[in-house]
């Protein structure tokens, strides 16, 4: 067996112990799964200051588009911590996510804020911790504002269009959404709501509460429904995209 042709495989391994010092561990084989991060604040048009924690959207993208051109990539798991960001950059996220044609499950754990919210929800299907918290509110705008009707209707036109996607990607109704962006006296000087971990289920926003090991068995469901046989005898139970089907 290889500099040692009368030495056990035992024998050899102990061998190349004393020779070398050390055995390197095999690497693991290569998962099917991409898993991919938004955390911090998601960063658009506009660079933040370096001492911001940003994930930036020019890197977002090409990687979706990589994960689905990728024949050995079988299902996209997308953690959130975030605080928002960049509302076209974040709305661009979500409609390459919603337009892939692999399964994909979202894990909020801590916050998924403002404008992640419609990234979650373009997931096949989305979980949150229990002790995660997701806060919606109306669009702001920081900055010089030149022409204030005219700013005003694009911020109205923009907060329909993420209106109207997540509500599509959910099982909450655009007034109730509405309703829950400019409710009063829950946000401290503000308007909007925060929603822990079973009140965003229970409000139709996000699937189910769960973690890592919940999360990663939905996705793998979602792989066999789409991949294997059983997809053709419908033996495995399927997830709907209309949100608010609980696993099987």
């Amino acid at each position: 067996m290889g500099d040692f042709p009368y030495m056990s495989a035992g024998e050899t391994m102990t061998q190349a112990i004393t020779a070398f010092g050390e055995v390197s561990t095999p690497p693991e084989p290569a998962s099917d799964i991409h898993v991919m991060s938004i955390i911090g604040q998601i960063e658009g048009h506009i660079i933040l200051p370096p001492q911001n924690k940003t994930t930036k959207y020019e890197h977002v993208i090409p990687q979706l588009v990589a994960v689905e051109q990728n024949k050995s990539i079988k299902g996209l798991l997308v953690v959130l911590n975030t605080v928002g960001g960049d509302v076209e950059a974040g709305l661009a996220i979500a409609e390459m996510i919603d337009t892939m044609s692999k399964p994909s499950v979202s894990l909020i754990l801590g916050g998924g804020h403002s404008i992640a919210l419609p990234v979650a929800v373009s997931c096949k299907y989305s979980f949150i911790a229990s002790t995660a918290t997701v806060t919606v509110h109306p669009l702001r705008l920081s900055g010089l504002v030149i022409g204030v009707p005219q700013t005003y209707e694009y911020l109205e036109k923009m907060q329909d269009r993420v209106i109207k996607f997540v509500s599509e990607h959910s099982a909450i109704t655009q007034d109730k959404l509405r309703e829950l962006m400019f409710r009063t006296g829950e946000l401290v000087r503000d308007v909007g709501t925060v929603l822990v971990g079973v009140d965003a289920v229970t409000s139709g926003l996000i699937d189910e509460v769960g973690g890592l090991s919940t999360a990663l068995d939905a996705l793998k469901q979602l792989i066999q429904a789409k991949y294997s046989e059983a997809k053709v005898d419908n033996s495995v139970p399927q997830i709907s995209k209309n949100k608010g089907a609980p696993l099987q």
